[in-house]
């Protein structure tokens, strides 16, 4: 089974109060494990970034300016999506922002059917405790050490892992097991039938005999003598 894992920075958090997206990060799961392939992407968001919005991911307006447009970049970035479910915390705005980004050059929007979130699924795993993404990391022992500001490439690489956690972990010894028992098949159908051997017996020497008795007697008040 195929899933992205992604996340956004913005310059807000209204799309259709104004603001843009900035940064996209998605990571490729397979069979909840990272397969290693990623698609990072910045974009000039055609406005000046707040300075609250900055604080948080760091993007400033002299970075984003040689960025490419959205519009430029979205046939790649569908391309990586392909039809996959997608993975985002608080995935309802993740997903207002790249269905806005999407609509705004023509595209059509990403179907809500294929959104995964994982803050409903945080909420019902351990209800009474903190659900944000740092306090995930922290619950699961996962390593957060580079989180400086917030990145979407870093932040979707941190929630990959925790997404495992929350849907059971990677459980890959049984994934193992199961490959196991499929090339065993394979093998025992291709060798022909079994021939049954004949039983081995090994019983103690007379010189093991002997040493176990005296082994024996030095126990105290042993339990079968009870």
């Amino acid at each position: 089974m195929r899933e992205i894992v992604f996340d956004t920075e913005t310059t807000g958090l209204s799309f259709a109060g104004g603001d843009r997206l900035v940064e996209i990060g998605c990571v490729e799961l397979v069979n909840r494990v990272p397969s290693g392939r990623r698609f990072h992407a910045y974009f000039n968001p055609e406005r000046a970034m707040p300075a609250e919005a900055q604080a948080v991911h760091g993007l400033s307006d002299a970075f984003l300016a040689d960025k490419p447009l959205f519009a430029t970049t979205c046939d790649n970035l569908l391309e990586f999506l392909e039809d996959s479910p997608l993975v985002a915390h608080n995935a309802s705005f993740d997903f207002g922002f790249l269905n806005g980004e999407l609509a705004r050059c023509g595209r059509a929007v990403v179907s809500l059917d294929r959104m995964v979130d994982t803050l409903p699924l945080a909420r019902a795993r351990h209800p009474g405790a903190k659900h944000s993404l740092d306090a995930l990391c922290t619950r699961y022992g996962i390593d957060r050490s580079a989180r400086v500001f917030h990145g979407a490439l870093l932040d979707a690489e941190l929630l990959a892992q925790v997404y495992v956690e929350l849907t059971g972990g990677r459980q890959i010894g049984l994934g193992l097991v199961a490959e196991s028992a499929s090339a065993e098949e394979t093998i025992t159908a291709s060798a022909g039938p079994r021939v049954a051997r004949p039983p081995r017996l090994f019983a103690p020497s007379a010189e093991e005999r002997a040493a176990h008795a005296r082994f024996v007697e030095t126990i105290t008040e042993p339990l079968w003598l009870g």
